[in-house]
């Protein structure tokens, strides 16, 4: 009898503590943890690391001017080695870890796996959620058919920037022969597919005289293509290559003397712009949701800051913007929420709106897609007013041709979300 009179009191006074311990811990600064699934190694590892560094100089700088009221970010990284099975077992270990927020963008097939993974996880584990932040992955069945409550998306679709590049296009009339080129692999297909249908739409004289797909991440050299561009007398083209793939077509379309426009999506990324050097002047285009070199929307100057202290810092470029409004629109949900529990967070990120460096933006609550102003930027010689700032220490960067609002690129939506109760 008084054994079990002892074992009531010791368990008692052990929950007790465990409950004093929490109530310590919660009137401090609490740390939310971010794992970064992404390649650190391989062909696509310098991209990776990059924006792995990115991503904790953004968290650096919410830690110190408390974004957050009451908490603190630490971005835990995993090398996923641009596989999906890999980051399937990262986002296990992750959350054997009780990391509840993720982080990935390199490659539209590991953001499919892992958006399906997460759904199931939180399915099964209610009480243990985990959301899933993409900042790059751009297939847009991620917010159309295979859209998720658990996932939300911060870059612009492949749809949306391949609306906006082509209206851009559509101007340019000594576009006639356009030969794509495209990883062989979910969003490569849906950037082949949206420039076949809005160049119809849009420019039905301009001819497709070359379409290619080739492996992900395995091709170190190029000229075999390029060669199957000048002798269909190629003057455009239009790829939705990235890292090496994207930087070795570069060089070989240089060696080969290829005398075409690009279009890009990824022109700035590691490697590309050290590879075009000076004959990427004037041919080479991208579409995306920043240009440090010409916003008119940072009246306060914080994009022109962190490139120069991040490149300070680490002798090397910023270049992906989502990295900010990922951690920015995360803090901001918290505070809206009141709480770092990923349910009420969702809830609260669903319509966010506010200014951001690249102007203003909206998580669409539809479908997750973040609505923001596009950008298309041409490769010129750095030092004037308009390319103040070059890459990767070229003496070339990217002056702003265009710039379009948020509604011009916007796409209508066919998800369909089922959501959760919401947290008490």
């Amino acid at each position: 009898m008084m054994r079990n009179i002892a074992r009531h009191v010791l368990a008692a006074t052990a929950a007790i503590l465990i409950g004093s311990g929490a109530l310590a811990q919660g009137k401090g600064e609490q740390t939310v943890k971010v794992a970064f699934i992404d390649p650190l190694s391989g062909l696509m590892g310098p991209v990776g690391s990059n924006i792995l560094r990115s991503y904790q100089f953004i968290v650096d700088m919410a830690n110190k001017e408390q974004w957050a009221r009451g908490y603190k970010f630490e971005v835990v990284p995993f090398d996923n080695k641009l596989s999906p099975q890999e980051s399937l077992n990262a986002l296990k270990l992750a959350i054997d870890q009780d990391i509840r927020y993720i982080v990935q963008g390199n490659g539209s097939s590991v953001a499919l796996a892992l958006s399906d993974a997460v759904s199931k996880h939180n399915e099964r584990n209610p009480g243990k959620e985990v959301l899933f932040l993409n900042y790059a992955a751009v297939d847009p069945d991620l917010t159309n058919s295979k859209c998720s409550f658990w996932h939300f998306r911060f870059d612009a679709n492949s749809d949306m920037k391949m609306e906006a590049l082509t209206s851009y296009m559509a101007k340019q009339k000594d576009i006639k022969n356009v030969y794509l080129i495209n990883q062989d692999y979910a969003f490569g297909h849906q950037v082949r597919r949206a420039a076949r249908e809005y160049l119809a739409r849009k420019r039905p004289d301009v001819k497709i005289v070359g379409d290619d797909l080739h492996p992900l991440a395995r091709v170190t050299d190029f000229s075999p293509y390029v060669a199957k561009m000048k002798a269909a007398n190629t003057d455009t083209v239009i790829t939705g290559n990235w890292g090496s793939d994207l930087s070795l077509l570069i060089k070989a379309a240089k060696d080969a003397g290829l005398n075409a426009n690009f279009f890009t999506y990824y022109a700035t990324t590691t490697g590309v712009p050290t590879a075009m050097g000076a004959s990427g002047v004037g041919r080479v285009h991208y579409v995306a949701y920043w240009n440090l070199n010409g916003d008119p929307f940072d009246k306060a100057g914080l994009g022109e800051k962190i490139f120069v202290d991040f490149k300070k810092r680490f002798n090397e470029d910023y270049y992906t913007l989502a990295t900010y409004n990922v951690i920015r629109t995360l803090a901001e949900a918290i505070n809206k929420a009141k709480s770092p529990d990923p349910v009420k967070v969702a809830f609260a990120m669903e319509g966010l709106k506010f200014n951001s460096i690249n102007g203003e933006i909206e998580m669409r609550a539809a479908d997750h897609q973040l609505q923001q102003p596009l950008w298309i930027a041409s490769w010129q010689k750095a030092g004037t007013k308009d390319v103040k700032y070059d890459s990767e220490n070229t003496g070339y960067g990217w002056r702003t041709d265009e710039l379009l609002p948020a509604y011009v690129a916007a796409q209508p939506t066919s998800c369909q979300m089922k959501r959760p109760g919401k947290a008490g």
